[in-house]
């Protein structure tokens, strides 16, 4: 049985001896990995991101609350409306929205690339209406659905007339229930 028994002066014992790694011995502890300031490059990445993304969402396209009704736009006149009609949907989650459809024609000699709309919504107290600013946006399909586009993606030319839709996720809840006034505020040309 002694045979069986390494003593200190075999190969295997001196070779941990001098300092070289055992082959089956345990693994040394691993580095750091990603460094520190890998991690905080990435996280300033991240809010740059969202920070951009939470500003390019303050531009254009969005609805823009106002206090006060706005002058009518000088080439208003050229863009009548018509066929204003009202809607509305429930989504899965029970969120409502509605909706004011309609027929606009440019009557004018310019091009126009966006429109910004006023509507404003009466209510049932006789006070002040709730107004609410947004982009004009144009019907593009119907089938399956309805599905809109931005005017200056599809820019009305002169004699051109369009259906648009107008989407609002809340309505003001003294809203009288009668068709809101929708008023042509601002547009652009070229």
């Amino acid at each position: 049985m002694s045979d069986l028994k390494q003593t200190e002066n075999t190969p295997a014992n001196t070779a941990r001896s001098a300092g070289e790694p055992a082959i089956f011995g345990t693994k040394p502890p691993a580095s750091g990995g990603i460094p520190m300031v890998a991690w905080v490059v990435a996280a300033l990445v991240v809010v740059l991101v969202i920070v951009g993304m939470i500003m390019a969402g303050r531009g254009k396209g969005r609805a823009t609350p106002t206090n006060s009704i706005q002058p009518l736009a000088t080439y208003a006149g050229s863009l009548p409306l018509s066929q204003l009609a009202m809607s509305e949907s429930t989504s899965i989650s029970g969120g409502k929205s509605t909706f004011v459809d309609g027929h606009i024609k440019n009557t004018g000699s310019a091009t126009v690339t966006g429109i910004t709309v006023q509507v404003l919504f009466g209510n049932a107290e006789g006070s002040s209406p709730t107004i609410d600013t947004l982009p004009l946006t144009l019907i593009r399909t119907r089938q399956p659905y309805i599905d809109t586009q931005s005017v200056g993606s599809s820019p009305l030319k002169p004699g051109d007339e369009r259906d648009f839709r107008l989407i609002f996720e809340s309505i003001p809840e003294n809203w009288n229930m009668e068709m809101p006034e929708v008023r042509v505020v601002s547009v652009e040309t070229k």
